[in-house]
Parts: structure tokens; sequence; C-alpha cells
């Protein structure tokens, strides 16, 4: 059984909403995720890409909720301001971690729940994110992505080799968390 987390519960509130909603009278964005505003906590946010045309540098990504998460290595809220795809300051991280995704939900029609492990201007950074695209007997017009920030690190200065688990404990030491805090928030004795 999977750890239950507020992230889940967030999961778990929007799938509904979004199980209700039906292809033939298309839905807004709005109705699958209002439910889940009160629930996000300051290290989730939540984004609406409007699809429009071919072309994902002209999509549209609109904040509805930023994180509340503060970091002096990225400030992540400044970064994700809304804007297109294309106008975005670090395409490399759009064209590898992002476009991709939203490609393939947007093909498939279906939700997608995944632990993303990349690199935003040159910092690494895991979350945890679903994309949840607009039921549409055509081509969805929207696809919300709902992301809980599960660790940010600058680059070392000596280059050590880190799976994911280190580089979570490292962001949590970072962030002043015990070792009681972060073993009850990866799940480790």
């Amino acid at each position: 059984m999977a750890k239950d987390t507020p992230f889940n519960a967030v999961t778990r509130v929007m799938l509904d909403a979004w199980l209700k909603t039906s292809p033939e009278t298309p839905a807004v964005a709005e109705t699958v995720y209002r439910d889940v505003l009160s629930m996000l906590s300051i290290k989730m946010r939540l984004t609406v890409f409007s699809i429009s045309g071919d072309d994902p540098l002209k999509w549209h990504m609109k904040a509805i909720r930023h994180s509340g998460f503060t970091s002096r290595v990225l400030n992540i809220n400044k970064i994700f301001a809304d804007c297109h795809i294309g106008d975005f300051k670090d395409q490399t991280y759009m064209q590898q971690s992002v476009i991709p995704r939203l490609q393939q939900v947007l093909i498939s029609q279906q939700p997608a729940m995944e632990l993303v492990k990349t690199r935003l201007f040159g910092v690494n950074l895991g979350y945890d994110r679903i994309l949840l695209p607009q039921r549409n007997t055509g081509r969805p017009q929207w696809i919300i992505s709902s992301s809980y920030a599960q660790f940010l690190l600058s680059p070392p200065e000596r280059r050590e080799t880190l799976d994911v688990g280190d580089e979570a404990i490292v962001q949590l030491l970072i962030e002043g968390a015990t070792a009681k805090e972060i073993a009850v928030t990866l799940g480790v004795s």
C-alpha cells in the first residue's frame, strides 16, 4: 500500500474530479483543481498549460497556486512566472523535462504521475508530478500539472555520485530537518 502523503491526497481528489468530467462535454480546468486549492502545502504548486496549436513553445503556462517554498538556491515562483513555454528562460529544462511529457499526455489523453529528477538552471532538483489532460473527444485544450518539491541541490564543488535518496537526505539537511523528520519524510527508519 502506498504511503499516504498530502500530495497523494491532492492527486486522489483531482483524479476523482477528473474522472467525473465527460469527454463529450469538455470541462474547464478549474472543475478538476478547485477542490484541492486549500489542500496544497508549501512545497506544492499547481499550473495549467493551455494547449493551442501544435507548437509546444507557443503553449501557455499559468500558475494557479505558486509554491510557498523558498530557497536561496532558486526562486521557483519567479522562475515559473506565467508565460509561453518558448519564453521560459531555461529551454533545456523545458525540452528535457516538460515538453515531452506534456506531448505524451496530450496524445494518450490519460493522467501521468511520476518522480521527476532533472536540472533547472544548473541546480539538481526532484519533484513528484501529476499531469491531467482535459477529457475531450477531440484534442485536450489544457493540461493541469501539480508538483510536490522533494529536493533542490546546487551542484557540488566536488563531483560525487549520489542517488535520489542521498540527494533527498542532503536537501532535507540543507533545509534544517532533523534526522527523525528526514526518516518520516522519506519513509525510512
